[in-house]
């Protein structure tokens, strides 16, 4: 084992490291010269490369972008469920490949958005991955209420959050949103694999609906969310969840205190990344 090298190989503690570092490190290229790159970067899998997408804004901390939106629906019954794209067949690098991506609200949403700290292999985010795309609770989750009234496995129901308003939890102002922890497109997936989802419902979501055509299109009666990763080392970021937050002046934000990453709900703004490729089909 080399001297510079203190994790032994077989830990694959050191090549996490290295690749986590290295896809900040491509995040924070510009678009132009992660094109140069997009050939080493997109090989055996399908989709990978260049991906505009709409994201959480990263405003502190080490996170070198912010984490990607995730469009919410209710059906007719009041339950939440993410919105996945349509599935399609398009020509990327000169091979054809099953894509989910579809137009809303004036912004190309696909399922490359998801593909970074080892989402890319999970089996939710595969196109034709059969899911229902309801979201449903996780159990042990950093909100009391949710730990208190809810199940985990259990559908997320909009007369859930009816004090949103008002609720608050001692960690920052009272009525700046409620949240939730919730799995997406992860019925009978290993829990190493699950997608986790943060929904925040909110009356600065309603208003942001009101003056923006994405945020009006992909969020609704106040429901907003966010695959739940931070994009530093895919750590798992909470809003109003950790005390320690206000530290960071985060308490009204979503904070990761791995390394005090802080992202704004409320402000959802266009970003790039290099998308790592899923893994082929066996």
């Amino acid at each position: 084992m080399a001297e510079d090298d203190k994790y032994p190989q077989s830990t694959g503690r050191r090549r996490f490291v290295k690749g986590v570092v290295g896809s900040a490190s491509l995040a924070g290229i510009g678009t132009g010269a992660a094109t140069a790159l997009n050939s080493a970067t997109a090989p055996s899998g399908s989709g990978g490369g260049i991906t505009e997408y709409m994201a959480m804004e990263n405003t502190a901390g080490p996170a070198p972008r912010g984490m990607p939106q995730v469009p919410i629906e209710i059906d007719s019954e009041g339950y939440l469920k993410g919105v996945w794209p349509e599935v399609k067949e398009k020509t990327q690098q000169g091979r054809t490949i099953k894509v989910a991506e579809t137009n809303m609200g004036g912004v190309t949403y696909s399922s490359e958005w998801f593909q970074y700290c080892g989402v890319q292999t999970y089996p939710g985010v595969a196109p034709e991955a059969d899911q229902d795309n309801f979201l449903r609770y996780v159990g042990n989750s950093k909100f009391e209420w949710q730990n208190e009234t809810v199940e985990k496995g259990q559908k997320v129901h909009i007369d859930d959050f009816k004090d949103y308003e008002s609720w608050g939890n001692g960690i920052g102002s009272s009525g700046v949103g409620k949240p939730a922890l919730a799995t997406w497109r992860s019925q009978d997936v290993p829990p190493a694999n699950t997608m986790v989802v943060q929904v925040i419902r909110s009356t600065n979501v309603e208003k942001m609906a009101k003056q923006d055509e994405w945020i009006n299109a992909s969020t609704e009666k106040g429901f907003i969310g966010n695959l739940n990763k931070c994009t530093h080392f895919c750590c798992v970021p909470s809003f109003k969840g950790l005390a320690g937050s206000a530290g960071s002046g985060a308490e009204d934000m979503i904070y990761c205190q791995c390394h005090q990453s802080v992202y704004d709900p409320f402000n959802v703004i266009k970003k790039s990344f290099v998308a790592l490729p899923r893994p082929e089909s066996e």
